[in-house]
């Protein structure tokens, strides 16, 4: 995938509110996905979202002129991270989020870009491992180990739905090397790459769904907040979000569009706490700190060089990836 490189100094009044909504965007997803799977099952809620997404990419490409892939290699890759990087983490953080709560759900999200470095060095060798990103991987996992709060015993229904996000938040661990090996120097653009993608997530769920659930609940059953929820989940946190991001990256450069990160779980949290009157123990906000900081000393953030050269864009900011 393709991705528009910036100016070292761009202009933050040119970026910085498409890089804030689109932290708004993904944060509320995990809210939307909370009220979707009270009255829908979560495969449901995941099929509605990714056809709701592709939908809007599809107009995308209409308006634009452009198109779907043709080369039927590349449609194989698309299968591989349609099904690992968007119906399976997707359907993930529903199964989760029937047992924790959305502000929760966001905060596990943030260890994806913790989960992608050891699967990008050790399974896919795509990148490298460095004293300063063992540090922070070493800090991420205190920060998991506080988010889950160790010291009060696991287990539950709480514990498993934790371990669901966790899983889902792997899956786009292992998507984003794979993407960045097999798919990323590609010449179609991203938005065919990604509309590509949701058409292999669609097709599988639509196979799937039914098979494993059953009919889904009809949508005369349905309250309007349910059915506003997974359109809004496809349409804008799938589809609008993934053209707003190609958008920060092209005009703020992919390190810094991948920032982003940071802000998923700060509003998915806020959001959380006053659209649904979730409570959140102490220890999860402090270990996602905990996590983000390690994030941040494993993309070499924190000590800065002494020579004010381009940092070296990582996987997961080389790449623009629907988020939950």
């Amino acid at each position: 995938m393709t991705t528009a490189t910036s100016p070292d100094k761009a202009d933050p009044r040119g970026w910085l509110p498409g890089f804030v909504l689109l932290g708004v965007i993904w944060g509320s997803s995990f809210v939307f996905i909370k009220v979707g799977v009270a009255e829908l099952h979560p495969l449901y809620v995941t099929l509605g979202r990714v056809l709701a997404g592709l939908l809007t990419l599809l107009v995308v490409l209409l308006v634009t002129r452009d198109r779907l892939p043709r080369d039927l290699r590349l449609w194989g890759h698309l299968v591989v991270t349609g099904v690992v990087g968007t119906a399976l983490p997707f359907t993930l953080f529903g199964y989760g989020e029937e047992r924790v709560s959305s502000s929760l759900a966001g905060i596990w999200n943030a260890t994806t870009a913790l989960l992608v470095l050891p699967l990008a060095v050790y399974l896919f060798r795509t990148e490298r491992m460095t004293t300063h990103r063992a540090t922070g991987l070493l800090i991420g996992f205190v920060g998991v180990l506080v988010v889950l709060g160790v010291w009060e015993g696991l287990g539950g229904a709480q514990f498993t739905g934790q371990l669901m996000c966790i899983g889902a938040a792997a899956c786009y661990a292992v998507a984003i090397p794979y993407t960045k090996r097999f798919i990323s120097d590609r010449q179609e653009s991203g938005i065919a790459l990604a509309a590509g993608q949701l058409v292999t997530a669609t097709l599988s769920l639509a196979i799937i769904a039914p098979l494993a659930v059953g009919a889904p609940t009809p949508i005369a059953d349905l309250s309007v907040k349910a059915i506003a929820s997974i359109l809004t989940l496809g349409a804008i946190g799938t589809g609008l979000a993934f053209v707003l991001n190609m958008r920060n990256i092209k005009l703020a450069g992919a390190t810094t569009a991948s920032m982003v990160t940071y802000l998923i779980p700060v509003f998915a949290v806020i959001l959380g706490v006053l659209a649904l009157d979730e409570h959140i123990t102490w220890h999860q906000p402090v270990g996602a700190l905990i996590v983000l900081v390690g994030v941040a000393v494993a993309q070499g953030l924190v000590a800065r060089r002494k020579r004010p050269t381009p940092t070296p864009a990582s996987p997961e900011a080389e790449l623009a990836v629907e988020r939950a």
